[in-house]
């Protein structure tokens, strides 16, 4: 037993390092762990106690059956006797019920606890992280990986503390017994402590493998239902079966090299425990014929024997679930001590937004040298419409992430009301934007929840919705659906057409009111005349407001003060549209293709 503890505990320095995170949450419920130590305690007394009641049991028979041959008394003796064994039954069951009731359940809460600090951490972390992780995984993170942690600080945990518990009464019962007897019937144990220590570490690797190769499935599962329609437009069903196929074989593959390996445990100790009962029977035999022990004794040794059975068989088990669960909390501590690059410096209340200012801006991404932007600068005050415009890869959408600090620049500043916009109270800052991103995303939700998902500070009116829907001209689009403003969208909005879903979010964007309106080539799936009815209502409505129009679109940027045009990270032009015209540049080139592709 001591040599069990000692490997056990080896075992135990390995993964309790990744698991000891989860200590914060089994303090948090301390109180009702310790009393379900408690039930598991209790439970075991009464068990300990019915191997004694078979004992008394059969030596009293013996007895009875020796010196009496009276029917009755015997009948009462078994009537007694049946009666104790069931009521200190139903009191081990009572217990048992209600040991699963607190430690389980425990393992409900903290699995719920969990689950919602990876959630506010998934929402903490910035731009970067979402451009070099894949969704399938994040999602794998906090629904497998958290079922498996569960596991553990569950079943895991009781039949642990119950192994233990147990173990301590029921050898110490034995000891009580006979001692020699008790050594001879435990010798299988260390055995069975040896072989727990030389499976572990293979169990932990294929646990790796498994858990990272059970991501990579749902990544490819997530990005065949967010890509169906181009998958069936190029006929490319067999080739991501294929795919999927190939990944599921992987994954039944290192499934079944774990499984084959934690196959070993159940054969094997429920053949030790079987020699222990064939060792009590023969040497307890030898001490019954020397009259150092009773029959009774055997019989209760063999029902201790048993009684250690399931938790020494689910020693096993127990370890492949901390071996899944280590493997899985290891993977979510790799991104709960990740530190967020872009923080909240502040609480101070900003003012409204009048100026930005980029003062010799560059970025540059992580692992890369190219600079995306190239020593940007330019000033734009409230009331000003800018545009920005350039070929792909010029550098807009950066641009436009460094404008509302998801990215931070390698270089340079960001000037807003001329602070540093990495000074400054970024909440207060993001809630004076309204931005139409170049990819619409739109809830499962109502289109008026979906509209109305900026606002915070006030219930959003009939009025509201009409009006910034009639601004974005969608209106017209909302009224022809039976439900109107209630009409449930699909996932991703799929029930609207490309351009009505640009629209909607374009009104999301209005019914903020923002002092900053960005418009990252929202328009693009609208068609020049609903374009023109778009940017004339947005025109109205700026008259204090910074409007930022990204475009590749020329047309869209009629109506601007500014337009800057990028190459290459620069801005290699600017100017008014007819002065850019003139200039016979690259925005004069661009335009001359436009217009001929008309």
């Amino acid at each position: 037993m001591l040599n069990h503890s000692i490997s056990f505990a080896k075992i135990g320095k390995y993964q309790m390092k990744s698991l000891s995170y989860l200590n914060k949450y089994l303090i948090l419920y301390k109180g009702r762990i310790l009393l379900g130590i408690l039930f598991i305690c209790l439970s075991n007394y009464f068990g300990i106690q019915m191997p004694k009641i078979v004992k008394n049991a059969t030596n009293d028979f013996l007895g009875e059956i020796k010196h009496s041959t009276d029917f009755q008394t015997i009948l009462m003796l078994s009537l007694k006797l049946a009666g104790l064994y069931l009521l200190f039954s139903v009191l081990k069951g009572f217990f048992l019920f209600l040991t699963r009731q607190t430690i389980i359940i425990v393992s409900r809460y903290i699995e719920y606890d969990l689950k919602n600090e990876i959630y506010v951490q998934y929402q903490r972390l910035n731009y970067s992280f979402y451009k070099k992780n894949t969704t399938g995984d994040l999602m794998n993170r906090i629904s497998e990986d958290v079922s498996q942690v569960r596991m553990y600080l569950g079943p895991g945990l009781m039949y642990t503390i119950n192994l233990a518990i147990l173990s301590v009464m029921a050898i110490y019962t034995m000891l009580q017994i006979n001692v020699s007897l008790t050594l001879i019937v435990l010798i299988p144990l260390p055995i069975m402590s040896v072989m727990i220590y030389k499976v572990s570490s293979k169990m932990n690797s294929l646990s790796k493998l498994v858990q990272k190769e059970q991501s990579l499935l749902s990544t490819i599962v997530q990005e065949t239902f967010s890509g169906i329609r181009v998958i069936k437009a190029y006929l490319r069903e067999i080739e991501m079966q294929q795919k999927f196929d190939a990944s599921s074989d992987m994954y039944k593959e290192r499934t079944m090299k774990q499984v084959r390996v934690n196959a070993l445990f159940m054969p094997t100790i429920v053949f030790l425990i079987g020699l222990s009962t064939l060792l009590a029977i023969y040497y307890g035999g030898l001490l019954t014929y020397s009259n150092q022990i009773t029959p009774g004794d055997i019989v209760a040794f063999i029902f201790y024997i048993n009684m250690l059975t399931w938790p020494f068989a689910s020693v096993g088990w127990v370890t492949s679930i901390i071996q899944r669960a280590s493997a899985s909390q290891e993977r979510i501590n790799e991104f709960l001590s990740i530190q967020p690059a872009i923080v909240n410096p502040t609480t101070n209340q900003f003012p409204k937004i009048q100026t930005i200012e980029f003062d010799q801006v560059s970025f540059s991404y992580e692992d890369s040298d190219v600079k995306v932007l190239d020593d940007i600068s330019f000033t734009f005050r409230a009331g000003e419409k800018i545009g920005f415009i350039g070929r792909t890869g010029s550098g807009k959408s950066t641009l436009l992430n460094v404008l509302l600090r998801q990215l931070d620049p390698i270089s340079g500043k960001v000037l807003v009301n001329g602070q540093d916009l990495k000074k400054i109270n970024l909440e207060d800052y993001r809630k004076q934007i309204g931005v139409v991103p170049q990819e619409v995303f739109l809830f499962s939700d109502t289109i008026k929840n979906n509209i109305a998902f900026g606002v915070t500070d006030h219930e959003v009116t009939e009025e509201e919705l009409i009006s910034v829907s009639k601004q974005a001209h969608v209106f017209h689009n909302i009224e022809a659906f039976p439900d109107k403003f209630e009409t449930l969208l699909g996932e991703r909005g799929v029930n609207l057409s490309g351009g009505q879903k640009q629209r909607v979010s374009i009104a999301r964007a209005l019914i903020r009111k923002p002092h900053m309106l960005v418009l990252d080539d929202c328009l693009s799936a609208v068609d020049t005349e609903t374009e023109d009815v778009i940017l004339k209502a947005v025109e109205d409505t700026s008259m204090e407001r910074i409007t930022v129009i990204v475009s590749h679109r020329i047309s869209s940027l009629r109506f601007v003060d500014r337009i800057y045009v990028l190459d290459n990270g620069k801005i290699v032009e600017e100017g008014t549209h007819e002065e850019l015209l003139r200039r016979g540049g690259l925005f004069q080139e661009m335009y001359e293709k436009q217009r001929h592709n008309e």
